[in-house]
C-alpha cells in the first residue's frame, strides 16, 4: 500500500475514542472536535480499511468484530507514538531518561539494593527499568543498559562480567525429614521446583555428582527464582536456585541448604550496552556506579513481591 493512503493518526486517535465512549459526541468533546469531524474521520478510516468498525444498535454505537481487531492494533500504535514522543522529548536537555531492562528476580534482588543513591550522584538522570527474560534488540528496542544471564556475548553490544552463578538447593526447614538428607536422592521424596529460565539444572546438578534420577526434570514449574524460593519457603518443595538470590532467606533461616553440594554455572551474570553509547554520559555514569557498587553486601528492603 502506498504511504499517502495510510490512515492518519487523527482517524486512529478519533476511532480509539469513539469505540472507548461508544459516541462519536463524547469522542469529539475529548478530542475537542465536532462530532461531524470524528464520524468523518472514523468513515474515512472504515473506506482505507474496506470494513465497518461499527455498526448501530438502537441508536448506539456498537464495535463490529472487525472493529474490535483493528483496535486493539490501533492502541498498540498510539502507546507506542507516545512512548516515543516523550522518549525524544526527554533526550538531550537537562534531564534524560536512562532505560535499563533486567532479570526480575536478579532485578528485585541484586540491582535495585545497588542503586541506592545513583540519583544524588546522577540528578538529571532518571532511570526506566523494565523486566525482560526473552532475547531483544538493544538498538531496536531503545535499551541503554541490559542486564542478563547468559556466554557474554550481545550482538553490536560490549558485555561487562559482573558476577558467577552458584547453584544451591534450599528448602523449608519444616519439610526436612527427622532423620535430615543423607544422599541427593533424597530431595527428590520432598519435590523438586523446576525454574523455567534453567529447565536442566536438576539434571546437571545430580549429574556433577554421579547420580542419576528420572525425576530431575519432574515437579512445578516457575517462570522466576522469585516465585521458586517463595514456593521453597510454603514448603511445597526443594528450588535450585543461585545462592546470592537466596541470601535474604537463608540469612533469616526461612530456608535452609539440605545437602551442601553447589553447581557453578557455566554461564555467568553480565551488563550489556550498544557499542555505539558506550561514551554517553547517561550510560557511562550508571556503568561506573554498577561497577563501584557490585561487590557491596545488598542493603535491607521490605519483602514486597516480585515478579
Amino acid at each position: 500500500m502506498n504511504r499517502q493512503h495510510l490512515p492518519t493518526l487523527t482517524a486512529m486517535q478519533c476511532f480509539e475514542a469513539s469505540a472507548r465512549h461508544l459516541s462519536f459526541t463524547r469522542a469529539a468533546d475529548e478530542l475537542s472536535l465536532t462530532q461531524s469531524a470524528v464520524s468523518k474521520q472514523v468513515a474515512q478510516l472504515e473506506s482505507v480499511l474496506q470494513h465497518p468498525l461499527f455498526r448501530r444498535v438502537r441508536k448506539r454505537l456498537q464495535v463490529t468484530p472487525e472493529g474490535s481487531l483493528y483496535l486493539t492494533e490501533v492502541r498498540k500504535i498510539l502507546a507506542q507514538v507516545e512512548m516515543s514522543t516523550r522518549y525524544m522529548q526527554s533526550y538531550g536537555g537537562q534531564s534524560e531518561v536512562l532505560n535499563v531492562t533486567t532479570l526480575p528476580t536478579f532485578g528485585a534482588r541484586w540491582l535495585i539494593p545497588r542503586i541506592n543513591g545513583f540519583r544524588f550522584r546522577h540528578p538529571n538522570v532518571y532511570l526506566n527499568i523494565a523486566n525482560r527474560v526473552e532475547p531483544f534488540d538493544l538498538e531496536e528496542e531503545r535499551v541503554d543498559v541490559a542486564f542478563f544471564f547468559g556466554h557474554g556475548a550481545w550482538p553490536k553490544a560490549e558485555c561487562i562480567k559482573l558476577l558467577d552463578e552458584e547453584m544451591v538447593a534450599v528448602c523449608a526447614p519444616s519439610i526436612i525429614p527427622a532423620s535430615g538428607i543423607d544422599h541427593p536422592l533424597a530431595l527428590t521424596r520432598l519435590v523438586l521446583l523446576q525454574s523455567a529460565t534453567r529447565l536442566d539444572a536438576w539434571h546437571r546438578w545430580f549429574e556433577a555428582q554421579d547420580v542419576y534420577t528420572e525425576h530431575s526434570y519432574h515437579g512445578p514449574r516457575f517462570d522466576t527464582f522469585y516465585m521458586a524460593l517463595r514456593a521453597a519457603r510454603a514448603g511445597c518443595g526443594v528450588a535450585l536456585v543461585p545462592r546470592f538470590l537466596a541470601e535474604e532467606e537463608l540469612a533469616a533461616g526461612q530456608l535452609v541448604i539440605p545437602w551442601s553440594f553447589s553447581l557453578t554455572s557455566r554461564d555467568a551474570y553480565y551488563l550489556a550496552y550498544p557499542e555505539y553509547m558506550g561514551e554517553v554520559a547517561k550510560v557511562r555514569g550508571f556503568i561506573d556506579w554498577i561497577l563501584e557498587h557490585r561487590d557491596s553486601p545488598a542493603a535491607p528492603r521490605l519483602d514486597v513481591g516480585t515478579s
